[in-house]
């Protein structure tokens, strides 16, 4: 097995460098065009990268086919995967959360990665139309770009990476590796080895065994019985008042409506509507303008959604479509919410015309 490796590494080298090919007598020089399929760098002023474009609105539908998978449908990570978005303003914390968006200090990374690696299983399976519509849609949620702005080569320089100056020239090797490297130490190093110092973040330093059991509480005393209060006379209940009429729904914005049903495009990952529609990450929004908070059939809801009371109607679909985070706190909908007020009236309308 590792004959046949070695000489398949050895034939790479012979063909990529014909001095050597001309000493061993085997192999050729690679062809312009063997080097440029495999030369796929994209350099952080954009050198290298092809001809396309895509914007954030295309790229989440190719986004959840190829990405979500791994990556969730907001880019917000799925179990141990990465995820790509939030983590703003985290850098200096004790356990940053490193993304896009809050460290990756060039856009040519995350290009080049996407184009040369991904999808996982299907590397360099995309086209450079759909590598330009993934990023785009890593950069929306991010909340670097509009959902609008077509990210091409012509584009590409105008993103500004927020953590563009967090990086420095590495001159380690230059400055300081010969003022502390020396031929390392391999037996008898110390006389002995004690913990000198404590892990941060994570918790791995071991614990002393403690030899002292813990205090154990004594026994309270119990309280003498006290004698049966005297029963409380009932009242009669006071008559129960009329039920309030259903509110009467308004007429729908046509206009409207087709607006909130391109901006559902945000949702559908997790949503359905209409005749046939099935809960998936998220529960079905038939009928949802009017109806209580959390009591869709069939729906597993959070604990957080099953006890926050309420009724979705125009003020608490505002709140909860700006900021679904901010508004019920413990939410497991992971999507960040709309920027603009023009797409949460849009939403609201169409959320209204598959309620009636």
């Amino acid at each position: 097995m590792s004959k046949y490796l070695n000489l398949t590494a050895l034939a790479l080298v012979l063909a990529a460098n014909p001095a050597f090919a001309e000493k061993y007598g085997l192999g050729r020089s690679a062809m312009p065009e063997e080097i440029a399929a495999w030369d796929l760098d994209v350099s952080p002023d954009g050198t290298g990268l092809p001809d396309g474009s895509g914007n954030a609105l295309d790229g989440e539908e190719i986004f959840a086919d190829n990405c979500a998978i791994c990556h969730g449908d907001f880019a917000e990570g799925v179990d141990n995967w990465p995820k790509l978005a939030g983590g703003d303003g985290t850098l200096a914390d004790e356990d940053p959360l490193k993304t896009v968006g809050s460290y990756w200090p060039y856009l040519s990374t995350t290009f080049d990665y996407v184009n040369r690696s991904m999808p996982f299983g299907a590397a360099q399976t995309l086209e450079p139309d759909d590598v330009y519509a993934i990023v785009a849609y890593i950069l929306y949620s991010n909340d670097l770009i509009d959902e609008e702005f077509e990210l091409s080569k012509e584009t590409f320089l105008d993103v500004e990476m927020p953590n563009a100056g967090g990086f420095i020239l590495d001159d380690r090797a230059e400055t300081e590796y010969a003022l502390w490297r020396s031929e390392p130490c391999m037996e008898n190093c110390k006389d002995s080895v004690e913990v000198t110092m404590r892990a941060s973040v994570l918790d791995v330093t071991p614990e002393e065994d403690s030899a002292e059991p813990a205090p154990v509480e004594e026994a309270k005393a119990q309280p003498a019985p006290q004698p049966a209060p005297e029963p409380t006379p009932v009242a009669e209940p006071a008559p129960e008042p009329a039920p309030e009429p259903e509110p009467v729904m308004a007429a729908l914005d046509e206009e409207l409506v087709a607006k909130g049903q391109k901006v559902f495009k945000k949702c559908k990952a997790c949503h359905q509507v209409g005749d046939g529609a099935k809960h998936k990450t998220g529960p079905i929004l038939n009928g949802i303008f009017g109806a209580d908070v959390g009591v869709q059939d069939g729906f597993k809801y959070s604990k957080v959604m099953k006890g926050h009371g309420g009724v979705w109607d125009e003020e608490t679909l505002t709140a909860f479509l700006t900021k679904p985070k901010k508004y019920m706190k413990g939410t497991k909908m992971s999507f960040a919410g709309l920027r603009k007020d023009a797409d949460i009236l849009a939403m609201i309308e169409y959320l209204k015309s598959v309620s009636q």
